[in-house]
Parts: structure tokens; sequence; C-alpha cells
């Protein structure tokens, strides 16, 4: 039998306006441009340009509350015809300038695979090693090896391309393309890889006993073992330094971390930040944030609307529809400009918190601070300062920083004051880069160095921040 139950339910669900609030917000200054041409382009409503007299915005106020537009409400003319506060919107923090000012630094290069492609293409090959070639340009992953079997290569060209061959055809022209650049090129492992970047040196004594290492004794030198490197190949500790100096200035990826890459972004800031005199000034980066306003061309429609006798259905409905557009611009004008003061009082509360680093900057005067803590200074959600903290960067007179740089956790001092775990972090690296390198120091003599020092830290803590900042254990850290 049915049953029909009348339930109240108290839920909270974004407006519309929220989302787009949060969606811009989460996106850097670099992509902020490419997401106001993609509304632009949707949106004939907006448009790019600045009026001769323009108001400045006031304070915005939050989303919550708005009404979503319906068709069977009456449209005001008056709040398109004559709003001057939303006739032109200039960007806070912009300086001006040209439009190559606005332009995005980028640079463009040729991929790895172009690359071995062009030099493919010098080799005198027939067609069938030719697309052999290919075939294991192909195979090469972003690091520049060759992971994949050659029986399986084989399979490949069988299937896809209808050649019928073997692995030692293949590996022969594999040996071919080990001999582009760069050097070490579609190793299929990491001895192969050194091998093939020790075969281009000159072939002296030294770069001899490197290879015979790789060789013969790879595993003993990857865990440092080097007595027993010098036992077996009866050498003295001066000629397996230099051998091992040669290893170690060897590309272990001679594909590069972003070889498969077409284009390079370099990081542009959200904020500046200058030291006037003592005096620190903040200001919003919006070089790629050009001025948007609510397109005028559009008053006229309201014109034409005004002036019949409002009984046309086909006309209501387009005036309808392009009141739509213009809702739809001013909300976007005003997620900007709230993004904007969002940006600017999280970043102000971070300038309160650590105003000592950002005059000196020096690490050791940056203070324990979580998102919490912006929050509550400023009113806002953490998921908020989250958002902002994740994707933006401030330049300062000692470089450029992600804002995440700036948050982190307390550690107790004698003093029975908090320090950051930066400060911390840059302490524990000053020591191990002044330890001997021949008797480096263990976790546990950092950890009673760093209570010395006063800072209240556990072995396993050390253990922690050593593996954040990449630094290998005390025995990997020997060196002859």
């Amino acid at each position: 039998m049915q049953r029909l139950d009348l339930r109240q339910l108290l839920s909270q669900k974004l407006s519309p306006q929220q989302i787009q609030f949060i969606k811009l917000l989460q996106i850097p200054t670099v992509e902020l441009e490419a997401r106001i041409k993609e509304e632009m382009e949707i949106n004939p409503a907006l448009e790019e340009g600045r009026e001769e007299s323009t108001d400045e915005y006031s304070e915005t106020e939050d989303f919550e509350g708005e009404e979503e537009y319906s068709k069977d409400e009456d449209i005001d003319l008056n709040d398109y015809l004559n709003d001057d506060e939303i006739s032109g919107y200039k960007m806070q923090g912009d300086r001006g300038g040209d439009e190559e000012d606005r332009e995005m630094p980028i640079a463009m290069t040729s991929t790895l695979t172009d690359s071995l492609m062009d030099q493919l293409g010098f080799l005198s090959l027939d067609d069938r090693q030719y697309a052999i070639g290919m075939q294991l340009i192909g195979s090469i992953d972003h690091d520049g090896y060759i992971r994949r079997d050659l029986y399986a290569i084989v399979n490949d060209l069988a299937f896809s391309q209808n050649i019928e061959t073997t692995e030692e055809e293949v590996e022969q022209v594999l040996h071919m393309i080990q001999t582009f650049d760069p050097a070490g090129i579609a190793a299929r492992d990491l001895p192969e890889c050194l091998l093939l970047q020790l075969g281009r040196r000159e072939q002296d004594e030294i770069t001899l006993l490197a290879e015979r290492i790789i060789t013969d004794a790879f595993e003993e030198f990857t865990k440092k073992h080097y007595q027993k490197i010098q036992s077996r190949f009866s050498i003295t500790e001066d000629e397996l330094k230099k051998a091992i100096d040669v290893i170690i200035k060897l590309n272990p990826k001679p594909g590069g971390a972003g070889a498969s890459m077409t284009r390079v972004q370099y990081i542009i800031p959200d904020f500046i930040l200058a030291n006037e005199n003592g005096e620190l000034q903040l200001s919003l980066n919006s070089r790629n944030a050009p001025d948007l306003r609510i397109s005028r061309s559009y008053s006229d429609m309201f014109d034409a609307y005004d002036k019949s006798d409002k009984k046309d259905k086909k006309l209501k409905e387009t005036v309808t529809f392009v009141k739509q557009k213009l809702d739809a611009a001013k909300w976007f004008i005003d997620a900007i400009r709230q993004r904007q003061n969002t940006l600017l009082r999280t970043m102000e509360a971070i300038i309160k918190y650590q105003h000592d680093f950002f005059l000196e900057g020096d690490e050791s005067e940056l203070r324990p601070m979580i998102l919490k803590d912006i929050a509550e200074e400023i009113g806002m959600d953490i998921s908020t300062i989250s958002r902002v903290a994740n994707s933006k960067a401030v330049q300062t007179e000692f470089g450029i920083y992600p804002l995440k740089y700036f948050f982190s956790e307390g550690i107790a001092t004698d003093s029975g004051e908090d320090a950051s775990s930066r400060e911390v972090k840059h302490i524990l690296k000053e020591i191990i880069e002044g330890e001997s390198k021949r008797k480096p120091l263990s976790d546990e003599k950092i950890e009673k160095m760093l209570n010395d020092k006063g800072y209240n830290i556990a072995r396993r803590t050390v253990a922690k921040y050593r593996e954040q900042l990449n630094i290998p254990v005390a025995r990997l850290r020997k060196e002859l």
C-alpha cells in the first residue's frame, strides 16, 4: 500500500552566483584573462573597455539572498538605460599600460618527440626501419626512457602497422636512436642511460672506471658501499672519488621534467608587495584582467521596447533574453569585484601575521600560521582561505612566493613561545649543510642539536622534515 508523507527539511544550497564566485576565486591571475574572454564570448552583453568617467564600486554585498529572474517579472528599463554604477568597470590595482603589457609571458618550445623525429629524418633508413623508429620514439616516456619490452613493441608493429619484425631488428634501430640528443635518451633502465652518456665522454681511465662501476657494482654504488667497490676493483680512494664525481654529474632523466610540454608557463604573481621606507604597500596585479562593462548598445533594444505598445510577444521575448544576459553580465562583474576584495583582505591578513618576514625576508622571522588564523582575522570560511592560498603567489623584494609558503604549524620552544615549522626546517637544513660529508649526522644527533637550540622536537619529526626537504638519510649523504 502506497503511503504519502509530508516532510519539512532544512538544506543549504549555493546560488549560481556563489558557485561562480567560488570558481573565479580559486583560479590564479594568469588564468583569469582566459576565463573573462570565455565569458565575453558566450555573453554579448559583457564587453571590454573603459568609459571616460568611471565610478569605483562600493563594497560588494554577499550573493546570499539574491533572487532568480522570472520571465513573468516586469522589466524596469531604468535599471539598464541609466545605470552609472555598471557603465564601466575598472579593475583594482590596474597599473595601466599598453596592450603589450597585458600579454601573458609564454615561452614556446618544441617537444621532445618533435626533436627526436627531426633527428630520425637525418638517418639513412628505409621505410621499414623508419616505421620502427617512429614506433620506438612514440614509446619513450616523458623522462626519456623506453620501459616497454621489445617483444611488446614487435607486437605493436605487427597489429597496428602490419610490419613483421624481430626483437633483434627493433634493437638495431633502438641503438641508432640512442645516439640522438639528449645523451642517454631511449635507455631501458638507469644503468644503460648512464652508460650511454659515459660512452660520449673521452675514454680516459676515470671514465672507464666509472663504466665498470655502473656495469659491475651498480647496487653497491646506489647504496654508497664505497669500501666494497674499492676492494672489488683494487683502486685508491682518490680514483674512486673521481669516478663517482663523473657519475653523479650525469643526467638520470634525459627527457627532462617538461620535455613533453609544448609551452612553458612562467609564474605571474597575483600580488605585488613593495617596501616603501619600512611601509609595506600591497597592490593587486590585474594586468591580465581587462576593464569590463555592460554593453551600452543593448539600451537601443530597450528604447525600442519602451516606445512600442509592449504587446508584441516576439519583442518581449527578445527583451527578456537580453535582460537575462545583462543580469549574467552584472553577476560576473560582481563576482570579479568580490574576488578582488577577498584576495586583498586575505593577503593583508597574511602580511599582518608575517610582517617581520616581509620587511627583512628572513625565514627565521616566519610565525606559525594556519588557515584558521586568517579565516578568523577576516571573518571568512576556512575553505575560502584555502582556495586563495592554494593557487596564488605574491611578488616581494626577496622573490616570488606562493601564499601557502607562509602557512606552517608551530613547534614549542623552551621559552614557551611557538616557532614556525618552516623556521625549524631552515635550521635543520643549515645543520645538514654544515655537517661533515665523511660522517653525516644521524636523525638522533640532529634531534639533540635542535633540542640544544631550544626547539622541542622528536626524532620522527626530524625525519619527517628531512623527507619534506628531499634530504636523504645520513648513509646516503656520505661522501668520500
